[in-house]
């Protein structure tokens, strides 16, 4: 049963909990890295990957028709605050290659 909790679940966690609580009082050159292969080729790497910009929650006033655009061109009406912010970002990248 995915997602109970279950004596050995449990004991899984609680174990990989106790190595990380052991690992966090350890500095950098004490942890045993030798079973980790050194990655050489980074041909395939791309970098800003896993980058976030970060967000912050605010009020914002939109006209009724252009938040109603977004919504209808959503996919099941979710996505649409993201859509809005890439319409953003791709105005501001557009304008301050410009000037």
């Amino acid at each position: 049963m995915k997602g109970k909790h279950t004596k050995t679940r449990v004991f899984e966690v609680d174990a990989r909990r106790a190595e990380i609580d052991a690992l966090e009082v350890l500095g950098d050159a004490e942890i045993d890295t030798s079973d980790i292969p050194e990655v050489r080729d980074w041909s395939l790497a791309k970098r800003g990957m896993f980058y976030r910009p970060i967000k912050r929650q605010l009020t914002l006033r939109i006209d009724a028709d252009i938040l109603e655009w977004f919504k209808e061109h959503a996919r099941d009406g979710k996505g649409y605050q993201t859509n809005i912010n890439q319409a953003l970002r791709e105005y501001v990248d557009r304008h301050a290659k410009h000037g």
